[in-house]
């Protein structure tokens, strides 16, 4: 009764919002924009046969330990191993089976019939690095680069990132760096690829570039055609041009012929605004080819879109792929929901048309689903709505917990119906769920935006009376409250109050604007006590505006006192005592510029910026 009343309640909210009429289809052909450099044939979409069935390998691997029974079942020819299903397979498994997925990979590039690639390479790279297994990083890296593959950018830079925020990890990601950087020197490929992208981004293309491609012998290969492309990303046109000239003329005389790897990169360099309808094109011709959008590509292809706020591409994108044998995940599902939801005004028919795309698969809607629509029906003030997706949410298992109820307290206060956003939160514990710190905390941001900044303390108070600490986060709201309305030396106050017996760690951000703006009034004084407090808490010290505000407003008793703050007897800090310097110069303040001079240590008095400064005499 409850599971039928769910599908109820979905459906007609979903017709109440349907703008697409039952008998048309938003993925046909004509629903996109014409352009001579797109394909014009039918999209094949809706008769979609698939060469490999992913799901029956994806078994195999969770259900089995790996052995050399897995391998054999893997090579069956009823299950054939493409780089689209390599790629579906890895996603699925590296999150919560990672050495699976590594041994998935390994055998894939040494001992599979399938031709290894960089994307391939690349995701076992990423793997390992998150698994910190550097040892095997190593070993797969030298082996990437002896089959000719070489780590693109994206890569290198995802990879060093996540070994340089470590501290152990930090000689391998200087290592790598020295890596890539000889890799960049030794790579005559990415040379012959990066003058190409270079001649073709600063010309039309013609049939006169075209002849003068030819002329090149270019070493037409995957790798290169990729290199190239990345390299034209900011020319997605022109990129477009190069690859079909690569498929046509370009390529025949080497016999070289498009991969899934090449339509797949091309895909990602066209996901942008202006070549919208070039990106279907390169996908309806894919698909004609017999290639398929690999999941990894989708992952990052809907992030763009996302990014560019492409909501409508998004979906057509999700929709597309939920209907091929590489579906995203439910994560997938509730991240593009949230992203539909964070707009100031979310269409909530790509809402529905994303849940129903979801559940047409044969899935049931799952929590973070579920939260998705609600959050979008919330913040366009649809409320009564949203208590119907709790009810149907309820009838499918799942009982409103924080995240469901911040949702609503966001929505009205987004609404201005502050009484009734504060009444959700005192009804909470009644219903079985206490009010988190982030509950609270959108409750708080909710009054200070409305300008209701003494009812978002009486918040704050009762939050304090039902044991609940005060955060980061919750402390840059209420300051941010208090700066608001120009509440200066109470902001001041109450952050000091907060840090001194709170044992809260303001934000960095949360110093700098109390900072500037007790500097805006000229509370110097209080300033350089907050900056003190910053610089305990081990932040760097954000000296910044206190260089103009101390040499048009301060006294050299004022500059001294800075110095000893950001300065330190063991190490005192050039920069410190020369951008001060400076700015009493630029004043006009001349004496008060060399008595700071000076004060300074011996050995900074002949820098030779200060000596530039003032001249050989100072």
């Amino acid at each position: 009764m409850y599971m039928y009343r769910s599908k109820a309640v979905l459906s007609s909210l979903r017709n109440a919002y349907s703008k697409i009429s039952s008998g048309s289809s938003y993925l046909s052909r004509g629903a996109l924009p014409s352009n001579s450099l797109a394909i014009h044939s039918q999209f094949p979409w809706q008769v979609r046969s698939f060469s490999s069935n992913p799901e029956s390998m994806l078994q195999l691997l969770l259900e089995n330990a790996w052995s050399k029974k897995v391998e054999e079942g893997l090579k069956k020819p009823d299950t054939p191993l493409t780089h689209e299903s390599a790629i579906y397979l890895v996603r699925k498994l590296e999150k919560h089976h990672p050495e699976k997925a590594y041994s998935f990979l390994d055998w894939v590039i040494r001992e599979s019939v399938l031709t290894p690639s960089s994307p391939l390479y690349s995701t076992m790279l990423r793997i390992l690095v998150q698994q910190r297994s550097m040892k095997r990083f190593w070993t797969t890296l030298t082996d990437m680069k002896q089959g000719g593959f070489f780590m693109d950018e994206e890569t290198y830079k995802t990879v060093y990132s996540l070994l340089n925020k470590d501290d152990n990890s930090k000689a391998d990601a200087a290592a790598l760096a020295h890596f890539y950087e000889r890799m960049l020197k030794e790579n005559a490929v990415s040379d012959v690829a990066g003058s190409v992208a270079g001649s073709v981004s600063k010309v039309d293309w013609t049939c006169e570039v075209e002849r003068e491609l030819q002329e090149m012998k270019l070493p037409l290969s995957d790798n290169f055609v990729i290199r190239v492309l990345k390299e034209l990303r900011e020319h997605p046109l022109k990129a477009l041009a190069f690859f079909h000239w690569v498929g046509g003329g370009g390529g025949a005389s080497s016999g070289y012929r498009y991969s899934t790897v090449t339509y797949n990169a091309a895909l990602r360099v066209l996901a942008r605004p202006s070549s919208v309808a070039e990106f279907w094109g390169v996908v309806d011709e894919m698909k004609t080819a017999g290639h398929e959008v690999d999941l990894d590509t989708y992952i990052k292809v809907s992030r763009q879109f996302q990014k560019s706020r492409m909501m409508v591409e998004a979906v057509k994108l999700y929709e597309f792929m939920m209907d091929g044998p590489f579906k995203p995940s439910v994560q997938d599902c509730s991240l593009l929901l949230r992203s539909l939801s964070a707009g100031p005004s979310p269409d909530l028919d790509l809402v529905f048309r994303v849940s129903k795309k979801y559940e047409s698969t044969g899935e049931s809607l799952s929590k973070a689903v579920y939260d998705g629509i609600h959050r979008s029906l919330t913040s366009v003030g649809r409320f009564k709505e949203a208590e119907e997706i709790i009810e149907a949410m309820r009838g499918a298992g799942y009982e409103p917990d924080n995240i469901t109820y911040s949702q609503l307290v966001f929505g009205l206060c987004k609404a201005k119906r502050l009484e009734e956003a504060r009444g959700v939160v005192d009804r909470m514990e009644g219903q079985g769920c206490v009010p988190d710190i982030k509950t609270w905390t959108i409750l708080i941001q909710g009054h200070c935006k409305n300008d209701e900044v003494d009812k978002a303390f009486a918040c704050f108070a009762n939050m304090l009376e039902r044991g609940v600490d005060i955060d980061s986060d919750l402390l840059d709201v209420l300051v941010g409250g208090f700066l608001s309305q120009n509440r200066i030396d109470g902001a001041c106050r109450f952050l000091m109050e907060m840090v001194r017996n709170a044992n809260v760690k303001p934000w960095q951000t949360t110093y700098k604007d109390l900072i500037d703006k007790l500097l805006g009034i000229k509370k110097g004084d209080e300033a350089l006590d907050v900056l003190q407090m910053m610089k305990k808490q081990n932040y760097p010290a954000y000296a910044e505006p206190f260089d103009g505000y101390l040499a048009k407003s301060g006294t050299l008793e004022d500059a001294k006192k800075f110095l000893d703050v950001v300065t330190s007897k063991d190490s005192p800090s050039f920069a410190a005592y020369f951008h001060l310097v400076e700015a009493f110069y630029r004043e006009g303040r001349l004496a008060d510029a060399k008595n700071l001079v000076f004060i300074c240590p011996h050995h900074f008095r002949t820098h030779p910026k200060i000596t530039a400064l003032f001249g050989a005499a100072a």
